[in-house]
């Protein structure tokens, strides 16, 4: 590990206790005394202690928009500035001064994020190109599908950890948007908590409760447990989003350095679903009122996603440690909605409803283990890991759509005489996928203040779908010990700067066969990536990053034979700038800008853009002051915006916008607090995302505004 000025350094043995109880703070030294020679009979001089303060990776309670420590793509909590990738965390202040529930409702505010909308909880999301396929909770994976809204509600998650690009070292197969990791709120032994309740315009209310303490005399044995639950309209007519969510997690110390803990998580989420609105025949967005519909009065969402996790870490005394965990994951999900079946002539009519049904049951299972070992050679420090880790994947889909014929209006949607369509499933598939791997990293300091970091994995996959109906089995796939690779490295140029570059690589299986009907093998996902990151003595974290992402073996036509081959390539290549934290006392920061381009390398498309939907230009700040005293002691003023250049879908191009929310808080006691959200402050009328001529096209919200009292014990 590079050695680092005492100031924001953890020493290694430092950090592996830290790892432990997520919150360090260095004792005091002890007092010393200088002793005089015997014939000046001086007393002693007692020094003051001095109090060194160690980044906290959990971000409750610090109030800052900044993180010091985060874990995603890495197996332990490393600065910001020693993982050289882009790197950006929503803190838990971030998530509470914006009133975030769902991780797309707070990624819609994050740097270098798209958000494609979709109810609450069922956005897909996006970063440089690619949607992400994946989440993480504690660092263990499981699948990511926007429609069948398994995202958990934000009550139970201290903070959201996004790395950008390609992740393959500790992931293994996936798509090289990159890695979004949660973190679970942990057990305190400190007694704590808090209950809220919040009112929104639309005609929605939502319910919090939190509680945390010790269970023992001792603090070894703690607990926390989290219930949340929330209901009412959109802004959409016939929208409802409702979700309920609980949440539990007890941790025990064997000994001071043994640590066991257990989660268990259930949430529900109870919809009515809009699925977009149409364009006209010619593909133009039209000009409705934000509260246009296009659904059905039966269109209904359910479902159930209950997770278990264990989590078994002993700290060695010589630093280093060795951690177990796994996660169980059940989810359950049944939808039935309908919404145009056409594009809309010029008054407004669409020809039929379209309806989607889906059946979808998964269980998922992974597991990890692995141990950091810090070393010291020669004189050069360092530390290596070593692991291996199992993921598993069942899931049944049935599925069934079609079509109820009629003319229905924009201007007056009425389908009161319309009854819910009969389902007989048309489709029945059981898809089962397992991976394991082995994965080591190695990070050496052969000088003062730079680090080279290496690491490489071995992957092995298989997977195959069985038709239900007809008992074929199709899509097998045998990825035998594919290889990835792992090269980065930091500079410190000052106490505060790091220079870093970082090579990085994922794949990711395809279902296309070639001609002699064997499977496509799988794409490529690299990314070369330059930049600098700044720690800031106030608390001020930035970066500035140049990446280069391309992913090869793409399936595409032949324009001769038709059959598909794997030569496809797609790039994508940009500049991201983003600062978070405290500017001034008092001053907090949360934003930044990017600048993306992505093109097709090759084929028929090519030089065209590739992700459509992917704005150029993309700008995200949000910053709040707190006063500390005189006549506004007390109260907290947040401002934000949100702009981005024009996008596109299949053709339909969507103009950029840009929109303004801002937030007030004030501390009506020392334990209770007022805060109100504006949102949209002047009502800016926009598309935020777009699809095809039928469907996929939403406005985004008009002006709300929300009102939480919290009450903190």
């Amino acid at each position: 590990m590079t050695s680092r000025p005492a100031a924001r350094c953890l020493s290694l043995p430092l950090r592996a206790a830290l790892l432990a109880s997520s919150t360090l703070a260095a004792a005091p030294l002890a007092a010393q005394t200088a002793e005089a020679p015997a014939q000046q009979e001086e007393a002693p001089i007692a020094l003051e202690g001095i109090v060194v303060n160690s980044p906290s990776y959990e971000t409750e309670g610090t109030g800052s928009y900044a993180s010091g420590l985060i874990s995603v793509g890495e197996k332990e909590a490393l600065e910001p500035r020693e993982i050289p990738q882009s790197t950006t965390v929503v803190t838990r202040q971030r998530i509470e001064d914006g009133q975030y529930t769902s991780l797309d409702t707070a990624l819609r505010d994050t740097p270098g994020i798209l958000v494609l909308d979709n109810d609450n909880g069922r956005s897909s999301i996006f970063s440089r190109g690619f949607e992400f396929d994946y989440l993480y909770l504690n660092g263990l994976p499981a699948p990511l599908s926007s429609i069948y809204g398994t995202q958990p509600d934000l009550s139970i998650v201290d903070h959201i950890e996004i790395l950008k690009g390609p992740s393959g070292l500790f992931a293994g197969r996936g798509e090289p948007a990159g890695s979004v990791n949660m973190r679970l709120k942990q057990a305190s032994a400190d007694f704590g908590g808090y209950v809220s309740a919040t009112g929104n315009t639309f005609g929605r209310g939502r319910g919090e409760a939190d509680i945390t303490g010790a269970l023992n005399d001792s603090g070894t044995l703690r607990a926390r447990g989290v219930f949340a639950y929330e209901n009412g309209d959109g802004f959409v007519d016939k929208e409802e989003n409702g979700v309920t969510q609980g949440y539990g997690t007890v941790a025990y110390d064997f000994t001071p350095a043994t640590t066991l803990t257990l989660s268990l998580s259930h949430m529900e989420r109870d919809i009515s679903p809009f699925n977009g609105l149409p364009t006209d025949a010619d593909g133009n967005l039209l000009d409705l009122d934000t509260d246009t519909t296009t659904a059905a009065d039966w269109n209904d969402f359910d479902n159930s996603v209950t997770d278990y996790l264990a989590e078994f870490e002993h700290r060695f005394d010589g630093g280093g440690f060795v951690k177990a965990s796994g996660r169980f994951s059940d989810r359950d999900v049944d939808f039935l909605y309908a919404y145009a079946g056409s594009a809309a002539d010029a008054d407004g009519n669409v020809n039929g409803l379209s309806w989607l049904a889906r059946d979808y049951r998964e269980q998922s299972l992974a597991l990890d283990v692995y141990t950091s070992l810090p070393y010291s050679v020669a004189g050069m420090r360092g530390n290596f890991i070593i692991g291996a880790d199992y993921q598993n994947v069942d899931s049944t889909t049935k599925q069934a759509r079609g079509t109820i014929a009629g003319t229905y209006n924009l201007y007056d949607w009425d389908v009161s005489g319309v009854s819910a369509p009969d389902v007989s499933w048309s489709s029945d598939d059981d898809s089962t996928s397992s991976q394991y791997g082995i994965y080591s990293q190695l990070r050496l300091s052969p000088f003062t203040d730079f680090t080279l970091i290496g690491g490489g994995r071995l992957t092995w996959y298989d997977s195959h779908v069985t038709d239900n109906l007809t008992g074929t089995r199709s899509d097998d796939e045998d990825i035998n010990g594919h290889f990835t690779p792992y090269l980065g490295a930091t500079y410190d140029i000052t106490e505060w700067a790091t220079l870093y570059t970082s090579y990085t690589e994922i794949f990711q299986p395809q279902t296309e066969l070639d001609a002699s009907g064997a499977l496509l093998d799988p794409r490529e996902g690299w990314q070369a990536e330059v930049g600098a990151k700044f720690a800031f003595s106030n608390g001020l974290n930035a970066s500035i990053a140049f990446f280069n992402l391309e992913d090869t073996n793409r399936a595409i036509a032949d324009p001769v034979t038709g059959d598909y081959v794997a030569q496809g390539k797609v790039r994508a290549r940009g500049i991201e700038l983003e600062a978070s934290g405290e500017i001034l006392p008092g001053w907090q920061v949360f934003g930044g800008y990017t600048w993306t381009d992505t093109e097709y390398l090759n084929g028929e498309s090519e030089g065209q853009d590739f992700s459509t939907y992917t704005p150029e230009n993309m700008l995200r700040v949000w910053t709040k002051y707190s006063f500390s005293e005189g006549t506004f002691k007390d109260l907290s003023l947040g401002a934000g915006v949100t702009a981005m250049s024009s996008f596109s879908s299949r053709g339909i191009e969507a103009p950029g916008y840009g929109v303004v929310d801002l937030m007030a808080s004030y501390e009506l006691t020392e334990n209770v607090a007022l805060q109100l959200n504006v949102n949209n402050v002047f009502d800016k009328k926009y598309y935020s995302r777009v699809g095809s001529t039928s469907v996929f096209n939403f406005y985004g919200a008009p002006r709300n505004a929300s009102l939480t009292l919290t009450t903190r014990f």
